[in-house]
């Protein structure tokens, strides 16, 4: 039975050699990651001057209530198919990544999901994929829209930030840019068949599939 391909087999001095070769473009990678990081914290941000009203699971809340009291908030905009009031694989896929809160509360910021989706819908998905990380419903207001966001059709990350009561947009990402918080991705890059998707500038022969095509709800894997 034909195996699958493996990397080059070298001596232990050739095998360090080439990761130290390979740690100085990590390095410089880390470093202008750094170096982007710093640069978000200095954008410039944007007044949030519509009021909104989402619901939750202890009744209606405004978007400063979404905030617990803290300084930050991170809202994390969690895809919805209504067609047949089903929720999007990938964003399940991150959220199945989320760390324990209490760690972001202690940095003064909450992070929460909000979804264009009916109370009821993200009550039951959320039950099923056995998440804690609060949840908000959007369904009854403009709230993706008027952020550019179309929360039946994409994902998307916002930070805000409060002075008192006026409440600010300081940074969003889309597509790729999620990925900062998806710990499974961070894992596969550092394995030799990294994330075994056709995008990868991988060596011929390595196992492959379609973006996307592989991601389940975590109770789906076989």
């Amino acid at each position: 039975m034909a195996t699958k391909p493996l990397p080059k087999v070298v001596s232990e001095k050739a095998f360090r050699s080439a990761v130290e070769k390979l740690r100085v473009k990590e390095k410089k990678n880390t470093r202008e990651r750094d170096r982007v990081s710093a640069a978000r914290r200095r954008l410039p941000m944007m007044e949030m001057k519509k009021q909104y009203v989402f619901e939750g699971p202890e009744g209606e809340r405004t978007l400063l209530d979404l905030f617990q009291g803290r300084k930050q908030l991170v809202v994390y905009h969690f895809m919805y198919h209504p067609k047949d009031d089903s929720f999007c694989k990938g964003c399940s896929f991150v959220a199945d990544h989320i760390p324990h809160l209490a760690h972001v509360h202690a940095r003064n910021t909450s992070f929460i999901f909000i979804s264009h989706a009916p109370l009821k819908s993200i009550q039951r998905h959320k039950k099923r994929m056995q998440w804690t990380t609060p949840w908000f419903s959007g369904w009854n207001t403009t709230f993706n829209e008027d952020l550019g966001i179309d929360g039946n059709r994409e994902h998307a990350l916002s930070v805000f930030i409060r002075d008192g009561k006026k409440v600010y947009r300081t940074y969003y990402t889309g597509g790729r840019g999620v990925e900062y918080m998806g710990t499974p991705w961070a894992i596969l890059d550092l394995t030799p068949y990294g994330r075994q998707e056709k995008w990868e500038k991988s060596p011929k022969g390595w196992p492959q599939t379609d973006m996307y095509t592989w991601w389940q709800f975590h109770d789906e894997y076989k």
